[in-house]
């Protein structure tokens, strides 16, 4: 299913009118890879598509973004958990999934399945903010 990335950034524009802080608190498990496919700024804001890839078994590390965050998953399986180490969500493959910004929703994606998670992910930041801002582990324990 081909993306219409211009629909991605109108959607993104109208809702809100591998980059980190220089801490790293809780970092991405290893393999967990991502590749910007498109990036434009403009109007204060840099709008940027990327994909990422998250291996059976890995978590992208606790963090939060500093504007709202769209993606759609295209395989997998994805378990989203909040600040209180409670899933907030699952996200199949075909699933959008939104991520609202601010330190107030530290959260944490992991792939629990059998299979590598691949999301399509287009952020919609302050110009010049890294994609995500590193948090540390709210005390949750996945054993």
């Amino acid at each position: 299913m081909a993306l219409n990335y211009a629909r991605w950034a109108g959607v993104a524009a109208a809702a809100s009118l591998l980059v980190g802080s220089s801490a790293v608190a809780t970092p991405p498990d290893p393999g967990v890879t991502g590749k910007v496919l498109w990036q434009r700024t403009g109007a204060g804001r840099d709008l940027i598509l990327r994909e990422i890839h998250i291996p059976p078994g890995a978590d992208n590390g606790w963090h939060f973004h500093d504007g709202p965050l769209y993606a759609w998953v295209k395989a997998g399986t994805l378990t989203h958990y909040d600040a209180t180490c409670a899933p907030d969500g699952v996200y199949r493959a075909g699933r959008l999934l939104f991520e609202p910004s601010g330190r107030d929703h530290v959260h944490t994606g992991r792939n629990l399945g059998k299979v590598e998670v691949v999301l399509k992910v287009l952020y919609v930041l302050p110009s010049g903010k890294p994609l995500s801002e590193d948090a540390a582990n709210p005390g949750c324990d996945f054993g």
